[in-house]
């Protein structure tokens, strides 16, 4: 939230997330029409009143309030609200620019980029949403087909960080600056900065506002230490077998039973790519918060799933992890420092 709220939007805030939480599209939809209609303005309704239910739908999972179907029926709430925007935003008549947005491959949520795309609209500027799960060739062949002034990139989830780094180096090599945001990049600009990005944004105004102050030309991204890049590309190559190998002898819930949505099998394998994702952001971008971060989620969804040992089976995949990764001295200095 920003703080202060216009009246306009207020009074949506608590209908919309009553929409949310009764998982009703249609009362969803009337609630932001309704906001629009009034002259509300968008960013603020994109800010304060759907992001704000969509983080919470985040945590009803994570706390076992609510299943992975209740999650997605949320978010057709959500998207619901978003074709409201839509539907009364008029294309600019002098746009201020054209931006690019996508998400990067691993990184399915598209409705934070959508809603994006529609604030900067409504600021004036020309958009072209790629949606989620984009390949680094798509990017780079829209870069130089529309040839745009900026490259917004959302990331939600950790393991979507590396082929965000990507994106901010064909961005970059096409002279496209870059502006991101998402849970995955943390609460500052620390991890943005690690990545070569050009500007970090909390939130859609935010991220208008970083437009403004984007430089015209971006400059070329470092290269990764060669070390790193090596160890990266070699934890990466073994996501697949580590991710079996721990699902297989960390049993925090006991034996797990068919693989399925909610089910035990499904929760573990969770935290495993959560944990196997964490250690390769934290190499990527130097900040082990990543790796405490995740080891609080880790014991609060086992927790909210009846293990009452659930902080000592977190310590526990963090120490099964080391053990697989002390060939990787960057991955397991990371783990010992960040998970521990």
């Amino acid at each position: 939230m920003t703080g202060l709220i216009e009246p306009a939007v207020s009074d949506g805030i608590a209908d919309f997330a009553d929409a949310v939480a009764a998982l009703d599209t249609g009362a969803g939809r009337a609630v932001i029409a309704g906001l629009m209609e009034s002259g509300a303005d968008p960013i603020s309704v994109i800010d304060e009143v759907i992001t704000p239910s969509q983080r919470e739908v985040g945590l009803r999972w994570q706390g076992g309030q609510w299943s992975v179907a209740q999650q997605h029926a949320a978010t057709e709430v959500a998207l619901a609200g978003a074709d409201e925007i839509a539907r009364r935003l008029a294309p600019p008549r002098r746009p201020v620019g054209l931006v690019v947005l996508a998400c990067a491959e691993r990184e399915w949520h598209s409705l934070t980029v959508r809603l994006l795309g529609l604030a900067m609209r409504s600021a004036g500027w020309q958009t072209a949403v790629l949606g989620a799960g984009v390949s680094t060739v798509r990017l780079s062949r829209a870069l130089h087909e529309l040839g745009p002034d900026a490259t917004a990139i959302s990331c939600s989830v950790l393991a979507g960080l590396p082929t965000s780094r990507r994106f901010i180096e064909v961005s970059a090599a096409a002279g496209v600056p870059t502006v991101v945001g998402g849970a995955a990049f943390g609460p500052d600009a620390a991890r943005a900065d690690a990545l070569g990005a050009n500007a970090w944004a909390a939130s859609a105004r935010g991220a208008v506002h970083a437009l403004a102050g984007l430089p015209l030309i971006a400059p070329v991204v470092p290269a990764l230490a060669r070390d790193l890049q090596t160890e990266l590309i070699a934890v990466q190559a073994q996501q697949r077998s580590l991710h079996t190998e721990l699902a297989a002898h960390w049993r925090p819930l006991g034996e797990l039973g068919p693989a399925g949505p909610d089910t035990p099998a499904e929760v573990v394998g969770d935290c495993v790519d959560q944990a196997l994702a964490a250690v390769l952001a934290a190499l990527l971008t130097g900040d082990g918060n990543v790796l405490a971060e995740t080891r609080t989620w880790v014991t609060d969804v086992l927790r909210a799933r009846g293990d009452s040992s659930a902080a000592e089976h977190a310590d526990q995949l963090g120490q099964r992890l080391g053990r697989y990764l002390r060939e990787y001295p960057g991955s397991y200095q990371a783990l010992q420092r960040g998970w521990n």
